[in-house]
């Protein structure tokens, strides 16, 4: 029977992925309904003289900081050109423009920072926004402004203004075992805040080709369209991941449900805070997961961890010491099951942090400390440097200390321009520009102004006039 997988995404906007993916979000009510287990014996309170379990204390303190997001926004969509046949009597003045469709849409949050006013939530659910607002369980409604966001990881950090917030205390997801019990809230299917309870499923799931960095907590409480942003929780109230991924037909629940691990979410809305964006860290190595041909041929004594097949030169792990044919087993620690949980964890770090990696080299393990470099690829988004470059993919060419023009997408700003794919930027008017930071922070102050960007286009020099 085929497999489809539901990722969690708001309600108004469902697209099909590999496994069948669909994100959910959160609705707007009040209702309140809870799922236990029987197992889940906590907190006793009287009945009749009796003692019974309820998760009714902590659900007191950990609910109101799960907060219902809804946004507007608008869609780019391509017009479509007019067939050949027709251009004799229009001409081709049509092709290529892009129209705009407004879009609305929903989902939940996670309040994390009670005095500043920080929100945790999917980078799916505000993805194109141009308002959000903020509902609170006690009915308070708040603009809020979007202070950055990862869409390899799908977070996305938001800030709002007001007092009396509550929020929840963050838990060690690294500590989490399997068969830990976890409770979810979020809103599924528009009933309003919903509670559900199970257990920790597996952790460390990856390659579900729903994120480009896995490192999943799996759950089997209930989690359906509608919670996407949602917290998942443990039985003191503090928060263990992000809701964002089901498997399941239709959208509808059977009980596998993935969330972002908190430490994960950590590390990235640190960076986003400190940075407006995330530096992600790099290592330099390309590998596999180790299984057990790989085991036998290279004969290893063990079954999991992150075979390295290449460093590259002068990366973070040609420096330390790191080589084809090592063996990653752990990190900080922690033991790593797979190439992919190497690379999400180490992906969502941040750069220019130390790691501790444990890797088994010709049947000895040793320890190496490593700093990790910033990934120099393109995860500044193109519209966030000027409004006139959304469309475009950059890189960095750090040989020829240039910008690269990696693609544009049809009829986008960028491609109305004049950007073409392979053009390379070297500079603002006559202001140099090395990379896409200098570009980003030159552009900042170019607001309502005219600018010429220099284009170097096979091998010719040219200017492009922006407004």
């Amino acid at each position: 029977m085929k497999k489809s997988t539901t990722l969690l995404k708001p309600v108004n906007s469902f697209k099909t992925a590999k496994l069948s993916l669909i994100v959910g979000a959160a609705l707007l009510s009040s209702t309140l309904a809870l799922t236990s287990t029987p197992a889940l014996a906590a907190w006793p309170f009287q009945v009749e003289g009796q003692e019974m379990p309820s998760l009714a204390p902590m659900l007191e303190k950990a609910t109101p900081a799960v907060v219902s997001i809804s946004v507007v926004g608008t869609h780019k969509t391509q017009q479509q050109n007019i067939p050949e046949a027709f251009k004799f009597f229009f001409g081709d003045r049509n092709r290529g423009q892009a129209q705009e469709r407004q879009f609305r849409g929903l989902g939940s949050g996670v309040i994390i920072d009670s005095d500043k006013g920080y929100i945790v939530t999917n980078n799916h659910v505000i993805a194109n926004a141009d308002e959000i607002m903020i509902t609170l369980k006690d009915g308070r409604q708040l603009e809020a402004k979007k202070l950055g966001s990862d869409a390899k990881s799908d977070i996305a950090l938001l800030q709002v203004e007001a007092e009396n917030l509550s929020e929840i205390k963050l838990a060690d997801s690294d500590a989490l075992r399997v068969g830990d019990f976890t409770v979810a809230i979020g809103s599924p299917f528009g009933l309003g805040q919903t509670v559900t309870s199970g257990i920790v499923s597996a952790l460390g799931r990856s390659n579900l080709n729903i994120e480009q960095y896995e490192d999943f907590i799996q759950t089997d409480a209930a989690i359906n369209s509608g919670n996407s942003g949602g917290a998942l929780v443990n039985l003191r109230g503090e928060l263990i991941g992000i809701n964002t991924a089901i498997i399941g037909p239709s959208g509808g629940n059977v009980g596998i449900g993935f969330a972002i691990p908190s430490n994960m979410m950590d590390n990235l809305v640190k960076q986003i805070v400190e940075f407006g964006e995330v530096h992600r860290g790099v290592l330099g190595v390309s590998g596999r997961s180790v299984n057990s041909e790989i085991a036998k041929a290279m004969e290893l004594e063990t079954s999991q961890g992150s075979f390295i097949e290449q460093v590259m030169p002068g990366s973070a792990a040609d420096e330390a010491g790191i080589k084809a044919g090592d063996v990653i087993v752990a990190m900080n620690g922690k033991a790593i099951k797979s190439f992919f949980e190497l690379r999400a964890k180490i992906g969502t770090i941040g750069a220019n942090q130390k790691v501790k990696l444990t890797i088994i080299r010709d049947g000895d393990s040793e320890e190496f400390t490593v700093t990790l470099k910033q990934d120099q690829s393109a995860d500044i988004a193109a519209a966030s440097i000027h409004p006139m470059l959304d469309g475009a993919k950059f890189n960095n060419d750090s040989k020829k200390q240039v910008v690269v023009i990696e693609q544009v997408a049809e009829g986008s700003p960028a491609q109305m321009i004049g950007l073409q794919k392979g053009d390379l930027i070297t500079g603002v008017n006559k202001t140099r520009i090395k990379d896409l930071a200098q570009l980003r922070d030159y552009l900042k102050d170019q607001a309502g102004e005219v600018f010429a960007l220099n284009i170097v286009r096979d091998k010719n020099s040219l200017y492009l006039m922006i407004r």
